[in-house]
């Protein structure tokens, strides 16, 4: 049986990461409301208040990642910040998935969890997904401050975050590459501010 013919992987490879360097390029626009959501997540935790993340699949697991940043490190050994993500409670997903409809697997968590002052990020890259469109209205009902990571047009989502990060792509994996750099810069300047106190 002959061998396939791979040739073309080097190719591929190098047109992800061009199409990934054109995306950084425009990416720098999305420093001012970066800059803005440091300012909101710093205030609320000196204020003694949660920062909540949630999103779907891949979003899902930015989120569990950057909760694990605050509340473990990310380069300083810091005190321990209040950092959550939705997306881990098996039975909590299930019994409210099974009850009450996927989409409200966060709204219900937020209901229960989050507070006035609280900064709750949701993680869309379509700007669309149910669950999260019904955790933010939620949480901006309780009265916390309300941040959407999205990209392309950033869809319905932009209506209910007070911050709202829109990658300037429609392409998934992209969107989701630049959310990791935005969450990682948002620990930089976290662990800035504690480094400074």
């Amino acid at each position: 049986m002959a061998a396939p013919d791979l040739s073309y992987l080097s190719a591929l490879a190098l047109r992800e990461v061009q199409e990934h360097q054109r995306v950084l390029e425009s990416f720098h626009s999305c420093i001012p409301v970066i800059t803005g959501i440091g300012q909101a997540i710093i205030e609320a935790l000196e204020a003694d208040h949660k920062i909540i993340f949630f999103g779907n699949g891949g979003s899902a697991a930015d989120a569990q990642h950057l909760a694990a940043e605050l509340s473990i490190r990310y380069r300083l050994n810091r005190v321990a910040l209040p950092g959550l993500a939705l997306s881990t409670d098996t039975s909590v997903l299930t019994a409210c998935g099974n009850d009450f409809g996927f989409e409200t697997i966060y709204s219900r968590q937020v209901e229960a969890l989050a507070r006035k002052g609280d900064v709750v990020i949701g993680i869309t890259t379509s700007g669309n997904s149910p669950n999260v469109l019904l955790g933010l209205q939620k949480a901006r009902e309780q009265g916390c401050v309300t941040v959407a990571f999205t990209g392309g047009t950033g869809g319905q989502v932009i209506g209910l975050a007070d911050y709202c990060l829109t990658i300037p792509s429609a392409v998934t994996a992209r969107t989701q590459e630049c959310h990791i750099l935005a969450g990682h810069i948002l620990c930089e300047m976290i662990d800035a501010h504690w480094q400074a106190l």
